[in-house]
């Protein structure tokens, strides 16, 4: 999970994080940097298949805002 500069969160998955997060900073990677800036890594969750990492994407991005600060803490 990504702070960005609007003080939102953007939750995504990768094979690569590090290399994920600069093509965000670079403005390769998801539209939903176009007028926000990734700022920091806050939360990385590893071990998961192609497809139980989408549907763990999916269920984290439904998640409301107090939700995911919860999260990002418990880690």
């Amino acid at each position: 999970m990504i702070h960005c500069s609007d003080d939102s969160y953007y939750t995504g998955i990768t094979t690569d994080v590090e290399r994920r997060f600069e093509q965000h900073k670079n403005k390769k990677g998801a539209k939903y940097f176009y007028g926000r800036e990734p700022k920091k890594i806050v939360m990385i969750e590893s071990g998961y298949d192609r497809s139980s990492a989408s549907r763990r994407e999916a269920e984290i991005k439904k998640y409301t805002r107090a939700d995911k600060l919860s999260l990002i803490l418990s880690v």
